[in-house]
Parts: structure tokens; C-alpha cells; sequence
């Protein structure tokens, strides 16, 4: 078994291959994540752990805005909860992913124990949100979205980097 570190830098991914690891448990990711509350980590659905740079500025302030709009359109719908980055959920296929904005109907969200609300919910939003950045490629993000999309979310959206 290997467990291997994906850790993203401006220009392309740097993988980290620890061979004499095995992958970690949902716990362990967790605990590993508490760990390491200054990065941004999500894990494959092969167990692959990512790790990502903080958002650059122009990044931060366009997810920032995206934000705004979902509090916004969540508040005056109310059928939803909305998620910002720093949420983890766990997907069907084993994966934990960070959307930049994510939305789950209330009774879907309601549905999961407190425990489970607690922690990377066992759970793909209704709706999501990349932004893409510069140090993402375009077939990572399309890859991402697909995930989600197998995964059981309903409505998505890759957002293309706009110099």
C-alpha cells in the first residue's frame, strides 16, 4: 500500500510518493487534517492526499463575491444550506472534496446526523462551484466536475480563469 501526497504549487502538482504508508482511514484524514489546519487538503477517491496553495488574492476576492451571491440566493429561497471553501464533504466514492461554493437542500442536510454534520458530511452537495485559478489546468477542473457529477450532484458550475 501507498499513500501519495499531491501537493499543488503555482505552476503544476508536486506528488509525494510515501510507499511504506498505507492510505488513511476516514479518521486518520481527519485527524491529519486537524493537523494541518493551515493547508488546503482534500483526498481522492484513490486515497490520494491533495494538497493546495492558499488562494492567490484575485482568486480570494472572486470566491469571496461568489459567496456573497449564494448567501444571497440561499436566503431568499430557502430550500438550502450554502457551503463556502473551507467545507469538506465525503462523496459516495470515497473522496473528500472542498468546492468553492457548494448548496444542499435543507432536507438532504437535515437528514445527517449532528455527528456526521460535524466532520467532512457524507455527502455531494446539490450544487457546486470551482473557480479556476491560475495554478489549475482546465482538464484537472473538468476531471473534478465529472466527479462531482457521478457522484450525484444536481447542478454545477466550472468556472474558467479570466485574466
Amino acid at each position: 500500500m501507498t499513500t501519495t501526497l499531491l501537493i499543488q504549487t503555482e505552476s503544476s502538482p508536486l506528488t509525494v510518493s510515501l510507499p511504506a504508508v498505507a492510505p488513511m482511514t476516514h479518521d486518520e484524514f481527519y485527524a491529519f487534517c486537524q493537523a494541518n489546519r493551515d493547508l488546503r487538503i482534500e483526498r481522492t477517491a484513490t486515497g490520494d492526499v491533495v494538497i493546495m496553495p492558499p488562494a492567490f488574492s484575485d482568486t480570494g476576492n472572486r470566491n469571496f463575491n461568489l459567496a456573497a451571491y449564494l448567501w444571497v440566493w440561499t436566503e431568499q429561497d430557502g430550500t438550502g444550506l450554502g457551503f463556502d471553501s473551507s467545507s469538506g464533504f465525503t462523496l459516495p466514492n470515497g473522496a473528500t472534496r472542498s468546492p468553492d461554493a457548494a448548496w444542499i437542500q435543507s432536507d438532504r442536510w437535515n437528514a445527517l446526523t449532528e455527528q456526521e454534520k460535524a466532520s467532512f458530511a457524507p455527502i455531494c452537495p446539490d450544487f457546486v462551484i470551482e473557480l479556476r485559478s491560475v495554478s489549475d489546468t482546465l482538464t484537472g477542473l473538468q476531471s473534478k466536475m465529472q466527479e462531482y457529477i457521478e457522484n450525484g450532484v444536481s447542478l454545477g458550475r466550472a468556472n474558467a480563469y479570466i485574466s
